[in-house]
């Protein structure tokens, strides 16, 4: 027996609401395998001065190469990278993987506002890592620095950044439109060609820590099973919707995209 296998190369969030939990979390219910390299531990907190530790070149590297030799992979997706180094070993190690569906989430700010990529990096993201890319997945504020844009404030502005991005490699740019005011939680998907909008209902909460991340995942997890990339946008949109409307509160801030909702609570 075998099931589709999908590697995330991103960071591992202590608490357990985004980063590699919530792609493990993803890929587990969307029944892919799933597979992980850590590229940095977050543990944001109030206790200890530093709550970001970055894995050496060689434990990503092992990590990798691990995944890859010992179970292969239908899809790969990126997520926290945080610095230049590991972003350009990253666009090597995928060149040598082979896996066909690439899925780049440019994380740059915690839901918390820690910063989760350098400055210096961003330029080597564009140029490392998007051209490789089956489909990127950034928010408006990432969309925004990316092209050193103004943040959008309409789904119009929204399409004039994916045609900009779309332009940098990718062959899929989508912009997620979740934090734009005034709009149903809408999103613009763009191949070069078509623009397409995918709208959902706007959920009113601050709990949504991890959605992003579990957003990319789930397209990663649609594309190891051979969908096209309109179909796992569309699947996946729908699961993380689930995830926010019935999102998790633990009384200490923001609170977590609850990833069994589509299972547990039809």
């Amino acid at each position: 027996m075998s099931i589709p296998r999908v590697l995330s190369i991103a960071g591992s969030a202590s608490q357990g609401s985004a980063g590699i939990q919530a792609d493990l979390k993803t890929f587990e219910e969307f029944d892919v395998y799933g597979m992980s390299a850590i590229t940095a531990i977050v543990a944001n907190n109030k206790t200890t001065d530093q709550g970001i530790f970055t894995q050496s070149i060689e434990a990503i590297e092992a990590q990798v190469y691990a995944s890859l030799e010992h179970v292969g992979g239908d899809a790969l997706k990126t997520g926290m990278l945080f610095t230049e180094d590991i972003i350009k070993r990253t666009a090597e190690l995928i060149r040598y993987s082979e896996v066909r569906n690439i899925v780049v989430d440019p994380v740059m700010v915690g839901k918390m506002g820690s910063q989760l990529l350098k400055d210096e990096a961003i330029e080597t993201l564009v140029k490392e890592l998007l051209p490789m890319a089956t489909i990127i997945t950034p928010n408006l504020q990432e969309a925004a620095r990316i092209l050193e844009a103004p943040v959008p404030e309409s789904p119009e502005d929204m399409k004039a950044l994916a045609r900009d991005l779309q332009s940098l490699g990718p062959d899929y740019v989508l912009v997620k439109g979740g934090a734009l005011k005034d709009y149903p939680a809408v999103d613009i998907l763009f191949d070069g060609t078509s623009m397409v909008e995918l709208e959902s209902e706007r959920v009113e909460t601050v709990h949504t820590s991890g959605a992003g991340c579990t957003y990319s995942a789930a397209i990663a997890a649609e594309l190891a099973k051979g969908k096209t990339v309109e179909e796992a946008v569309r699947k996946a949109k729908s699961f993380v919707t689930s995830a926010i409307v019935y999102a998790l509160s633990f009384d200490r801030g923001i609170g977590s995209a609850y990833h069994a909702a589509h299972r547990t609570k039809k």
